[in-house]
């Protein structure tokens, strides 16, 4: 694949893990309490901890978010991305192979779900592993187009090779 088309997928690539942090960190910053009983329904940490970390993640998701839509430090955003998404990916399955019944809280507020309603665990995880694919690919190739990265570094927004 040439350099020009790989920046350019890696734009697409860029943009569409932004917009998953940008919704996932938005969807639960109106509600940090909520998201700290989404974290404590996986029965890992303690309440206080589960709280703090539920407070702490949906700005870090929007954090990474805002990071990876301007393309700045778009290894390390990823890098973070990948780690995030494993330890989500860990949490469902701890949950899904414990018998929990819990909604993953990915993209709100999460937590136990009501009597006689099944998880949806293969699901979320087999979506999880795809953002971590996405994260990857910006792992291995960070250099997109229109990205405050090549601007800082003097890279031109196009590559003339094909």
């Amino acid at each position: 694949m040439n350099r020009k088309l790989l920046r350019w997928l890696g734009l697409a690539v860029r943009l569409g893990l932004a917009a998953v942090w940008l919704y996932a960190g938005g969807s639960k910053v109106g509600d940090l309490a909520a998201s700290g009983r989404a974290v404590h329904a996986y029965q890992v940490l303690p309440y206080d901890a589960s709280v703090v970390v539920g407070a702490v993640l949906p700005f870090v998701e929007l954090a990474l978010g805002v990071l990876l839509l301007l393309g700045l430090a778009t290894r390390l955003a990823a890098g973070f991305s990948a780690a995030l998404l494993l330890v989500f990916i860990a949490g469902i399955v701890s949950a899904w192979s414990r018998g929990l019944a819990i909604d993953c809280g990915c993209f709100g507020s999460g937590g136990e779900l009501p009597a006689g309603q099944s998880p949806s665990y293969l699901p979320e995880i087999l979506r999880d592993v795809g953002f971590l694919a996405l994260a990857g690919f910006l792992l291995i190739w960070p250099r997109t187009a229109v990205s405050l990265d090549g601007a800082l570094t003097g890279e031109p927004v196009e590559d003339n090779d094909e």
